[in-house]
């Protein structure tokens, strides 16, 4: 079944001149597995499309059941460069968090 990230994880984001960095991080380290395979760098930049304009970079995190994103050419330049609302990334946790990853019942159910 499809079920949005924010059921099995939380996430952080912030930025770094016109890098974006997003933390998320399972509820439940029996989750972490399903991050690995569900929240890919792939599938984060078409989760956004044009909002990434660079390449996003995955660091996995396993003692702390996480995984940290870096997302190159998100932020339209960056803080007093860019015309965006959010020129600092600090929603692109929750904007993530909304994305719809591929979990089984026994899954969940851990």
């Amino acid at each position: 079944m499809r079920v949005p990230l924010s059921r099995i994880a939380h996430g952080r984001s912030g930025d770094k001149g016109d890098t974006s960095n997003i933390g998320i991080i399972a509820y439940n380290e029996k989750n972490y597995p399903i991050l690995l395979r569900e929240v890919t760098p792939e599938r984060v930049k078409a989760h956004f499309g044009a909002l990434i304009e660079g390449r996003v970079e995955r660091f996995e995190l396993p003692n702390l059941g996480a995984l940290n994103f870096l997302c190159h050419g998100a932020l339209g330049g960056g803080g007093t460069l860019s015309l965006r609302i959010d020129a600092q990334g600090k929603t692109m946790a929750a904007g993530l968090l909304g994305m719809e990853i591929e979990v089984n019942d026994s899954e969940l159910s851990r």
